[in-house]
């Protein structure tokens, strides 16, 4: 349900709306709740004597805390209950304390074995994490409110990966249910959806960097062309659709970059590493961080090249992040953030089913390019206001562009072209074709607010979070004739070539403004509800012109009439949403949640011309529910899981069915249903079975997802009653991951289930055709991973063999760039990294 707001009073509606809040929750910002104290001292075994920098790490809280110079720590509770404790030194035997808050002054002792070997700074840094990094998202963190929610946090230093190559299903096999595109671009960009999403660039998720936005434009063009390289980041944060509140309004929800800091413990750190592999893949990275006096300075740099496993796939990156923090006193602190990535790749173009079949490994395009250049710029206050209420203001800012050029015609017949009048041929009589040129420029900004304050009503406690956010965004698309080299020319030649029929010069402004709140009410101490609201104002325009070229029989071109458009659209809604959580313990964690969605047609849905399909020009937004039931927890360190129910309801929904005129034509489908269950679980052997066995770690993961789906409304022929698209049935991705001192192995594999890549459920298309490789089906798949390390004090190797058993399969049907049709998945590869760290 959506409800419309009348603009005439929608500034003033909001003003009194934020006045009445804040009005409301000052009597309650700065209650405090009841605290209890408990003090502790921790101990050698063998000498008795206290140990400083022990850390203690509480499970129910997730606080972390170190013991001061005589040993000493203090733990503040803000409410009666159990608590486990983890205590962790690098040069002792790890221990767990349990214990109950009732006589509200608790002295505790805790003593703790010396360890027999000494490990190295990189083993005693997995370590710790391994201990206290396995987690999902606390029910508050910083501003943000994740109770009753889905969440997911993937910790990179615990993982086994191609990080060079930026292999996706090894980064994410333990979030439930991606369906994720792979290509042989070396993992230049990050395409995963879910529950139905288009993977493509993972457009439906609202893409962040430490808490502020990367995509090209969250509402008009909401593309994720730049993804952190692997190395430079400490975790990746998943929170599924009912994030919505928060963070946007879109149906996959948030993916938030991030990045490594050093720690607060040290004055310098740093770490380097080079990776070498298969087809020519070449990867540095270097990171350097200071700390003195309040003052935090981290850089990160990244270079990149290879040649790909198809022909024509080379690609070149680089990669250059600062981050410089002043802490100004323990309750204040500003920061500064700047973020450089460029990335140039030649694209080998799709193929048709046959060709895939002869040969995966062949290229159909030898004259497309893809140019990025992403420049990000953020600046963030923070400010504990008291102990219960704090603010967060970020200001954030994108300029880049994008840049496509390429022939993009039938992949089955490189020489059928309706304007070959406009080109040449070459020595052996073969058309030498126009490339059609793509250039989008982004520039925006925004500034987001957040006010989280935690209070009491009837001596239950609550946590309130209000926000705002501001954004504007003026971009540029323009769209004409390319030259005839095979070079990488981003030259228009529209002077050249006036009657180039794919000409347009658009601008496209878009402004949002968004309110948006939630407050956690506990009914007891295990039990909560979570209500939220976000407000939306959104204009979009497109403002140009664009070219309407005729064609005789011949090819000739007999009229050109260059038309305007100057197109506005407002909108004005409120989405709302509801969380209920019970956490009896670590252990068992039960939630559910709703929310409203919304997705605003962009502007490539409006005046990109592809070759493939055709753009309904009365495509209207998206809207829809979201929602999730289930069960999560952690067993100290021996069980971590976690299982559910979702669902996801579509309104209009987009995409490519086939009319009456047999076009293929991009429109407002219909509705859709899709539901099913996601599940994970980790395993660590060693704590079950061979605790004593220190040298040795052991763990089984599995992470399955059952999706069903449905369109089950529809005005559009041959659509009720078939499967929506980009949804697998089954979606498998399973693993050991196996350490011995310090040697460590990981084995993965993968399955996804068949799924369709059009509406009307088409098969594949007839050799020949002109539409073969860009519809039909994605068969089933399995491949297999081979990871192994090996750690000798600060350095560290990694080498591994991906797509084990050489698979040839693919996971998209491009229907324009990097050239119609079936992209290949990279065949079996190998590589090798090394690494030193300080």
């Amino acid at each position: 349900m959506v409800i419309k707001i009348k603009p005439t009073y929608y500034h003033l509606m909001i003003k009194r709306f934020l006045c009445s809040l804040f009005i409301m929750i000052l009597p309650f910002a700065n209650q405090l709740y009841g605290q209890i104290t408990m003090n502790g001292i921790v101990k050698d075994q063998k000498t008795e004597l206290p140990l400083a920098n022990v850390t203690i790490y509480c499970e129910q809280t997730q606080k972390v805390i170190d013991t001061d110079g005589e040993g000493k720590f203090t733990l503040i509770f803000e409410e009666e209950g159990s608590y486990d404790l983890i205590i962790y030194h690098h040069n002792y035997t790890t221990s767990n304390k349990s214990f109950n808050t009732e006589n509200k002054e608790l002295k505790l002792i805790i003593w703790l074995e010396p360890l027999s070997v000494d490990l190295s700074p990189v083993e005693i840094k997995a370590r710790k994490k391994e201990i206290f990094a396995l987690r999902s998202l606390n029910e508050i963190e910083g501003t943000t409110i994740n109770a009753g929610k889905k969440t997911e946090v993937v910790i990179l230093d615990l993982i086994s990966a191609n990080f060079a190559a930026n292999i996706s299903r090894q980064i994410y096999a333990q979030v439930a249910g991606l369906n994720i595109y792979e290509g042989s671009d070396g993992g230049l960009q990050l395409s995963i959806g879910g529950r139905g999403l288009d993977p493509n660039r993972t457009s439906n998720f609202n893409t962040r960097q430490n808490g502020y936005d990367i995509s090209a434009d969250v509402l008009g063009y909401p593309e994720s062309y730049y993804t952190p390289p692997p190395n430079a980041l400490n975790e990746i944060q998943i929170i599924r659709g009912a994030s919505s509140l928060q963070y946007g309004t879109q149906f996959g929800g948030l993916l938030n970059f991030k990045l490594n800091k050093i720690p607060k413990d040290k004055v310098t750190a740093g770490k380097a590493s080079l990776s070498v592999g298969s087809n020519g893949l070449l990867s540095s990275y270097t990171s350097l961080g200071f700390n003195k006096k309040g003052i935090s300075l981290n850089v990160h740099y990244n270079y990149k090249r290879g040649d790909g496993y198809r022909a024509n796939s080379e690609f070149t990156t680089n990669f250059l992040f600062s981050h410089l923090e002043y802490t100004i006193n323990p309750t204040i602190s500003l920061s500064a953030e700047f973020t450089y990535y460029t990335s140039l790749a030649k694209q080998a173009g799709g193929l048709t089913d046959q060709q895939f079949s002869e040969n995966p490994f062949q290229s159909t395009r030898d004259r497309n390019w893809f140019d990025v250049d992403w420049k990000l710029y953020n600046i963030q206050y923070k400010h504990q206001l008291t102990n219960n209420s704090k603010i967060h203001l970020s200001f954030f800012g994108l300029s880049a562009g994008r840049k496509s050029l390429g022939f993009r015609g039938n992949p089955n017949n490189l020489n059928e072209n309706p304007i070959t009048a406009l080109d040449e041929k070459d020595a052996n009589g073969q058309f030498i074709h126009l490339r059609d040129l793509i250039i989008g420029e982004f520039k925006n900004y925004g500034l987001e607010l957040r006010f989280l304050a935690k209070y009491q009503i009837a001596g239950k406690k609550s946590a309130f979070l209000i926000g705002s956010k501001w954004y504007d965004a003026s971009n540029t698309a323009v769209q004409g004739a390319g030259s005839k080299g095979v070079d990488a020319d981003f030259e228009l030649q529209s002077t050249l070539f006036p009657d180039y029929p794919s000409q347009s010069d658009f601008r496209f402004p878009n402004r949002n403004l968004a309110f948006f709140g939630e407050n956690i009410f506990h009914l007891n101490n295990k039990l909560s509800f979570t209500p939220g609201f976000r407000l939306e104002y959104i204009n979009t325009g497109a403002i140009g012109n664009y070219n309407q070229v005729v064609f005789d029989n011949a090819g000739n071109p007999i009229a050109n009439n260059k038309l305007t458009e100057d197109k506005n659209l407002k909108r004005n809604f409120i989405l709302l949403g509801l969380g209920l959580e019970y956490k009896k313990s670590q252990a068992l964690r039960l939630f559910a949640n709703l929310s409203q969605n919304y997705r605003s047609i962009t502007f490539s849905d409006i005046r990109i011309v592809s070759p493939t399909f055709i753009v309904d020009p009365d495509l209207n937004d998206e809207k829809g529910y979201t929602s999730d039931i289930g069960i999560s927890g952690r067993i100290g360190r021996r069980l971590s899981y976690n299982a559910g129910l979702f669902s996801v309801w579509y309104q209009d929904r987009i995409g490519i069915i086939l009319d009456d005129r047999a076009n293929r034509l991009r429109t407002n489908i219909g509705d859709a249903f899709i539901g099913g269950f996601e599940s994970l679980i980790d395993l660590n052997i060693r704590e079950m079975f061979m605790a004593g066995n220190g040298d040795l770690r052991y763990r089984i993961y599995g992470n399955f997802a059952y999706t069903y789906s449905q369109y089950i409304s529809s005005q559009k022929n041959n659509v009720v009653g078939k499967k929506v698209e980009f949804v697998p049935e089954i979606n498998l991705k399973t693993g050991i991951k196996f350490n011995y001192r310090k040697l460590g192995a990981s084995l993965q594999l993968t399955y996804l289930s068949k799924q369709f890549t059009d509406a009307q459920n088409s098969p594949i298309a007839q050799p020949g055709g002109a539409r073969s490789g860009v519809i039909g089906e994605i068969p089933a798949y399995t491949i297999m991973d081979l990871d192994i390390s090996y750690q000798f004090k600060s350095w560290k190797w990694n080498t591994g063999i991906n797509n084990l058993m050489d698979k040839a399969y693919f996971t998209r049907r491009a229907t324009g760039y990097p050239g119609p049709g079936i992209i290949p998945s990279e065949g079996r590869s190998w590589y090798l990294s090394m690494s030193y760290e300080w």
